[in-house]
């Protein structure tokens, strides 16, 4: 049984990143989106939304999100993150796996690859 995803809080220090990923969800499924620019406003923001899915990129400034991987992991093991970055290096994708990500969204997001992810991730739900 799949759990509809509603809040949405999208990671990323480029603005622009962070419009695009936008614009790649399903604009008919309602969705709440929220956006933090660093690791640490994506940790206080999590704490308050509690958010039902977290897209989060690797590099970025004040706290880099392999660390707020973590830090959202120890407040919430329950949360859904997934990881959105151009970094495809197989070390750095093992190493978000293992801390907890939900799977990897290679950027330049589309379309296609966040619908998949979001099938993915309600039916594990």
């Amino acid at each position: 049984m799949s759990k509809p995803l509603q809040t949405v809080l999208i990671v990323d220090d480029s603005p622009i990143s962070r419009k695009m990923l936008k614009s790649c969800f399903p604009k008919e499924r309602g969705f709440e989106f929220h956006e933090a620019g660093d690791g640490l406003q994506a940790l206080e923001k999590y704490k308050e939304l509690r958010p039902d899915l977290v897209t989060m990129d690797l590099t970025m400034p004040v706290m880099d999100g392999v660390t707020a991987l973590v830090e959202i992991k120890a407040f919430d093991p329950a949360a859904t993150v997934i990881v959105c970055t151009a970094d495809i290096q197989d070390k750095s994708l093992q190493e978000v796996t293992e801390k907890g990500a939900f799977l990897i969204l290679p950027k330049p997001p589309n379309k296609a690859s966040v619908q998949e992810a979001l099938t993915k991730v309600e039916e594990s739900a």
